[in-house]
This record gives C-alpha cells, sequence and structure tokens, in this order.
C-alpha cells in the first residue's frame, strides 16, 4: 500500500508513504454505500479524540474523483480522503476484501502490519479496544 500514490478530493496526487510508521485505520467507502457513509461522522469524531493522536484515519473512496470531491465538499470529513476509483477495490482485496464489500475498513500497526480487518458498518466499540490494544 505505501508505494502507491493516490490523488486526495482536491485532485493533489499523494504519497501514502507519507503515513509509513503511524498506526492507521484505512477505510474503504464509496458515496452511494449506505453504512459508508452512515460512519463516516463517527470516524471524523474518532480522528479528532484522544484515540485519533495515536492512529491516522485515511479514507480511500471507490468512485469518480467529482462524485467523491462532491462528497468531501458537503461533508466535513476530519482524515484525508483519496479517489482509487475502481481501482480500490483490487486495493482492498489486497488487505483480504475477498467478497470486495463496502464499508472494508483494515487496521494497520506502526509497524506497517494489518492488526485487522472489518467488512460492513463499524463497530466503534470494538475498533476502539482494538486500538487499545495495539
Amino acid at each position: 500500500m505505501f508505494s502507491q500514490t493516490l490523488p486526495d478530493d482536491k485532485g493533489v496526487q499523494q504519497a501514502l508513504s507519507q503515513w509509513q510508521g503511524k498506526a492507521l485505520v484505512v477505510n474503504f467507502w464509496a458515496p452511494w454505500c449506505g453504512p459508508c457513509v452512515e460512519e463516516m461522522p463517527e470516524l471524523s469524531d474518532l480522528q479528532k479524540s484522544g484515540d485519533g493522536k495515536k492512529v491516522q484515519i485515511i479514507g480511500i473512496g471507490i468512485d469518480s474523483p467529482s462524485n467523491i470531491a462532491e462528497f468531501a465538499k458537503k461533508f466535513n470529513i476530519a482524515y484525508p480522503v483519496y479517489v482509487a476509483g475502481l481501482s480500490g477495490t483490487e486495493l482492498s482485496r489486497q488487505f483480504g476484501n475477498t467478497q470486495g464489500g463496502l464499508p472494508f475498513t483494515v487496521l494497520i500497526g506502526a509497524d506497517g502490519q494489518v492488526k485487522k480487518t472489518y467488512l460492513g458498518r463499524l463497530k466503534f466499540d470494538q475498533l476502539r479496544s482494538d486500538l487499545a490494544a495495539l
């Protein structure tokens, strides 16, 4: 993943290697996915909370750049959002999302290793306890 460069919601190319060495919550989502949209305010709250100092949340959107830019403008998302287009599904498969379902979230330790994956709407009490265990 860290070898990837993706455009952010403003179209600026961003190297994902900038997050290397930090614990990450990588959230694969799409604007047309109801459960994805529902969990975004909670992910934003998590990023702004004390837990957000220990972990960086990044969103990887699976849709067109214009749809993701429009969505990011409308909703005040407190973490970086990247545009992966349809190749985002393939990227999520590399993390074990064999069904290609959304939302799909990956917890990556500061060592760069995948600690846990979550398919479907996040259970935030579970995510917080997993974060505490890092």
